[in-house]
């Protein structure tokens, strides 16, 4: 079994661990009061423990000019390595001026709170505009991923990071399973093939649908949800987990899926955000990973299927993972269950489409989602839930 996982090594050959030992945390926290602070916010931190754990590997820290430069232009390293999203700390042109390159750079939360140290080895200047229009496709103000990166400073600092302390999530602590216990827990299990799967909106029919059919094919199924930072709209990360337990528990089977969380924050950048979410499967140790219709998509900034038609464009011997692509599921009322184009022969009129979208819409309308579009006990707990954060609202 160790020569199998042997021949899914984690992107770039090796599992990158940047926690610090406790020699290192000492050393660091000895010299924490004498230096420079850069306040992180929370895609940011995010981004911190995702190096540190190893989700971003090969990456050691956030991205120097060369690296930047290249993942922007052609969605490489500058070594030659599939790598679609810039991960980088910008700062603002005041924060930079007090920072001197060749130092070490104290890391703080929003909160706050001393999180991780950054070996400051460059500071460069970056075109938003650029960077906007080839990775979001869009200068859109509207679009999230823009709206974000408007607000950001316009100096991004490099180097290596080190985090101080892997904490348990303060929400879901059993389900934080780092890329290395994930890969033991696949290995224990005698998976050889696993299946990854990214979300951000609770399950419904459609997403069970094409989960079902990965899993006719291969040994398990690593559900991963993402509970970085999202968009205001999105439901909130606890109503979505407590879904995703509750459709586990009853309609799936036990032994052949992992729940775990997904620190990482969402970039909303569609056919690009999909290979990262890949290599990020990838690196947890998966073979495979589920690409739907409209992946990390929003709004109509993408193609349909253009999440899919990006990962012809790399070699898949350097991507290292196997996409599995799609169709757009819809209830048939014809056959009376789940299908797509491929497999059903009604009318779009027999159809019933699903989305998160129309989940939220419903619920914020005060309707129940139909057995047709969600499990009754999941829509019977996405109305409680909504219904209690709009009164706290």
């Amino acid at each position: 079994m160790s020569q199998y996982l042997d021949s899914i090594p984690p992107h770039g050959g090796q599992l990158i661990n940047r926690i610090a030992t406790l020699d290192q945390r000492q050393e660091f926290f000895h010299k924490a009061e004498t230096l420079p602070r850069v306040q992180l916010d929370d895609r940011a931190l995010s981004d911190l423990q995702m190096i540190a754990i190893g989700g971003f590997s090969p990456l050691t820290g956030f991205m120097n000019r060369d690296d930047y430069k290249s993942v922007i232009a052609d969605m490489h390293l500058s070594n030659g390595l599939p790598w679609s999203i810039p991960v980088t700390l910008p700062v603002s042109q005041e924060v930079s001026d007090r920072l001197k390159e060749g130092t070490l750079v104290r890391l703080d939360s929003p909160n706050g709170d001393f999180v991780g140290i950054l070996e400051l080895t460059e500071k460069y200047s970056y075109s938003k505009e650029i960077e906007a229009i080839n990775v979001y496709k869009t200068d859109d103000l509207k679009h999230p991923g823009v709206q974000v990166l408007d607000k950001s400073g316009p100096i991004n600092l490099a180097g290596p990071v080190w985090l101080m302390e892997r904490l348990d999530h303060p929400l879901f602590p059993k389900y934080q399973i780092d890329p290395a216990k994930s890969r033991a827990l696949f290995r224990e299990k005698g998976w050889k093939t696993i299946v990854g799967f990214q979300t951000r909106n609770p399950i419904h029919r459609a997403h069970e649908y094409i989960q079902k059919c990965a899993l006719e094919i291969v040994d398990g199924l690593f559900l991963h949800p993402l509970v970085g930072a999202t968009k205001e709209d999105d439901i909130p990360a606890d109503v979505r987990m407590r879904c995703y337990e509750i459709l586990l528990e009853k309609y799936f089977p036990q032994d052949r899926v992992i729940l775990a969380i997904n620190p990482s924050a969402m970039r909303y950048a569609g056919p690009r955000e999909a290979i990262f979410h890949a290599l990020i499967r990838k690196n947890y140790g998966c073979t495979h990973f589920i690409v739907g219709r409209d992946h990390a998509g929003v709004g109509d900034y993408y193609g349909t299927y253009d999440a899919q038609y990006i990962f012809e464009e790399f070699d898949p011997a350097a991507l290292g993972i196997m996409p599995m692509k799609f169709e757009h599921a819809f209830y048939c009322k014809l056959t009376g269950q789940m299908a797509t184009t491929k497999t059903s022969p009604s009318l779009p009129e027999q159809r019933v489409h699903l989305s998160g979208t129309k989940v939220r819409q419903m619920l914020r309308e005060g309707k129940l989602p139909p057995p047709e579009f969600s499990r009754p006990e999941v829509a019977a707990e996405l109305a409680r839930a909504m219904n209690i954060y709009a009164y706290e609202i």
